[in-house]
């Protein structure tokens, strides 16, 4: 291995110099690394293996560096978990949890997990394949746009390795662009899903680590069941939350946007996102026939959803005039998937916008005046929602807004069970039949 004697990164031992800054590469077991007031932790190695290098990211859970692998002579990404989240019981049984499920995972496009150890003082270790590229919330914080070719691609990888994972009874629960890792490469974007952390085992006999009604997720990219908090979620939660990225990538927006964690998921139970062909200042053309997809992936039960991500897929591949499915474009070039999308994308444009069917059941739970907009006033079941929430919210404690004006993933964990504020706008409805048969036997 090389490093960068300005930087202190990584690369292989045929690499001349460094991308980022330009500067000559030398032996890594030669460059010494420079140390950290801030990080003791740079400049040891931890298991008399892993020589940590440098600190690449930090969450709210833990901190990733970069190490060296001695044994192996390779780079490896260290996440090690913060001192204060170590002495939480359920967080470190969910760090193990990662551990273990990505264990079970071993994909082309779900990062590899490597080792995992605790050191003395209670210090909880996972060792990980290092990637290079970047995250897709860097990527769309830069552009706030992506082609359709590289859409599809993206989509096709990640049902790739979704599907199997869903298969196992896994359920990731928390794909959000932050957990969507971009590795470039000629052919285009490798993609692989990080985090199995929030994961849910709905495999026999797994240990649950959720309490009933405790909401788990970013809220932008939550399921209606999921918002609920429902134990009923299952992997039609990830599709939606694939539906809602997709759409960022397409429009530029969120398609449930709040400026706090409840009014997010309140729009998420009571309202339908406005058609991506109708987006304004967008950089790409998005054909009538994307609507129809969306909508069936943001249908607000889950059994009128795709049953998988491969069949969402699939319908998005389809709706851009490709043939074949998501399995065929997950390795076909960015390059070719331009030419194939760019050979349809003027009939398709062309074409008038057709609505998919609704059932009645559908019509009820998902419509977007089905918590009633008739009363504009606070004593409407929709405001009696909205402040029941926003008070659970309140009494929770207020968070800092992320960038883009919206609320961040931090709100997640101050977020009540929408299910608790339901009955509201339930009496609402029956006091309405009510009335509505006591006028009957009036007339009568």
């Amino acid at each position: 291995m090389k490093a960068c004697p300005k930087c202190g990164r990584l690369y292989p031992a045929d690499s001349g110099f460094c991308p980022v800054d330009g500067g000559q590469l030398v032996s890594a077991s030669q460059f010494p690394i420079p140390p950290r007031s801030d990080d003791p932790r740079v400049g040891d190695t931890v298991k008399d293996r892993y020589q940590i290098r440098r600190v690449v990211a930090d969450g709210g859970m833990g901190r990733v560096y970069e190490a060296l692998d001695l044994v192996e002579r390779r780079n490896v990404a260290v996440k090690i978990l913060h001192t204060d989240v170590a002495k939480d019981p359920v967080q470190v049984e969910r760090f193990k949890r990662e551990f273990e499920v990505s264990k079970q995972l071993s994909h082309e496009h779900i990062i590899h997990v490597l080792d995992f150890f605790e050191l003395p003082g209670g210090v909880y270790v996972m060792v990980m394949e290092f990637l290079f590229g970047e995250e897709l919330a860097q990527l769309l914080a830069r552009e706030k746009f992506l082609s359709p070719e590289r859409v599809v691609r993206m989509l096709s990888q990640l049902a790739v390795g979704l599907d199997d994972a869903h298969k196992r009874q896994l359920v990731h629960r928390d794909l959000k662009p932050d957990n969507i890792f971009l590795v470039q490469t000629r052919e285009g974007d490798i993609v692989k899903v990080l985090d199995f952390g929030s994961v849910k085992d709905r495999g026999m006999g797994a240990k649950q680590l959720t309490v009933m009604g405790t909401t788990i997720g970013s809220p932008y990219y939550m399921a209606p069941e999921q918002a609920q908090a429902l134990d009923t979620l299952d992997h039609r939660a990830d599709v939606w939350a694939l539906a809602a990225i997709v759409y960022e990538c397409m429009t530029g927006n969120v398609p449930f946007p709040g400026v706090n964690g409840p009014q997010i998921l309140l729009n998420i139970l009571s309202k339908e996102a406005p058609a991506a062909s109708q987006a304004k200042d967008t950089k790409y053309s998005i054909p009538p026939s994307v609507d129809q997809v969306l909508e069936k992936a943001f249908k607000k039960l889950p059994a009128l959803r795709y049953e998988t991500v491969g069949a969402f897929a699939d319908a998005l591949g389809g709706a851009y005039g490709l043939s074949g499915d998501h399995k065929q474009w997950a390795a076909t070039s960015e390059s070719k998937l331009h030419k194939l999308i760019g050979s349809q994308l003027g009939g398709l444009m062309a074409a008038p916008r057709a609505h998919a069917p609704r059932s009645a059941m559908d019509k009820f739970f998902g419509e977007q005046d089905s918590l009633g907009d008739a009363g504009a006033g606070s004593g409407s079941a929709r405001d009696s929602m909205a402040d029941a929430m926003r008070s659970a919210y309140d009494v929770a404690g207020e968070e800092g807004r992320g960038d883009k004006g919206h609320a961040g993933s931090d709100y997640a964990s101050f977020i009540p069970p929408v299910s608790s504020v339901f009955p509201v706008w339930i009496l609402v409805v029956v006091a309405l039949l009510l009335a509505a048969a006591l006028g009957f036997f009036l007339v009568l």
